[in-house]
Formats: structure tokens, C-alpha cells, sequence
């Protein structure tokens, strides 16, 4: 069972920046692709980034390539978002997931363990 707590989320105003964190309680959390994903009001959750494991690989939703920035410190356990540039259809509440794999996936399903989410709003 692999516990995430993710923090950093806030009000902020177009334009600004925040970088959101995911504490996670495995030690070994090279061994899991992880995920940030959100979800807007009346909304369905959708992807933002992963990485991978070794964090060779990560992968983008086209509305945040160029602003987003996902990475992982392993050593910590703790995987980042940070988020540029942000605009105002960015506000949602954001959560991380774990996946036990040497992949990378970008869809909801694919994440085994999520956390409470994080909300994040962004002010026109």
C-alpha cells in the first residue's frame, strides 16, 4: 500500500507560478511511474504529466507542454509539478498516483494508489 500526500496547491493569480509536491510513504519509488492529474468542477479528471520510474520518460497534456515541469527526487520520495504561466483554466484540484510499472501511462485507470488532491485556483 503505497500512501501520497500532495501539497503546494493555492490561490494565485494568471500568470504566476506554483510547484506542487507528492510525499510518497514508498522507499523504493523507483519502481512506479508516476502521474499528476486534475479535475475541475462538473468535470471529468484529466491528465496533466508522468513520468517514469527512472524518470527517463515523462509525458505532457498538450494545454500544459511548455509551462508544466514534472520531476522526481527518489531519495525523498517525492515527486514535483511545477506549474508556470498558470491560467485561469487551470484551476482544479490536482492529485498525484503511483503505478507499480517500468512504463509510463497517462490514463486514470492505469494508477493504482492516488492522493487527496491538492486544490489549486488561478485568479484572471
Amino acid at each position: 500500500q503505497v500512501q501520497l500526500v500532495e501539497s503546494g496547491g493555492g490561490l494565485v493569480q494568471a500568470g504566476d507560478s506554483l510547484r506542487l509536491s507528492c510525499a510518497a510513504s514508498e522507499r523504493t519509488l523507483s519502481r512506479y511511474a508516476m502521474g499528476w492529474f486534475r479535475q475541475a468542477p462538473g468535470k471529468e479528471r484529466e491528465f496533466v504529466s508522468a513520468m517514469s520510474g527512472s524518470a527517463t520518460n515523462t509525458r505532457y497534456a498538450d494545454s500544459v507542454k511548455g509551462r508544466f515541469t514534472i520531476s522526481r527526487d527518489n531519495a525523498k520520495n517525492t515527486v514535483y509539478l511545477q506549474m508556470n504561466s498558470l491560467k485561469p483554466e487551470d484551476t482544479a484540484n490536482y492529485s498525484c498516483a503511483a503505478a507499480r510499472t517500468y512504463s509510463i501511462y497517462s490514463i486514470p485507470h492505469d494508477y493504482t494508489y492516488w492522493g487527496q488532491g491538492t486544490q489549486v485556483t488561478v485568479s484572471s
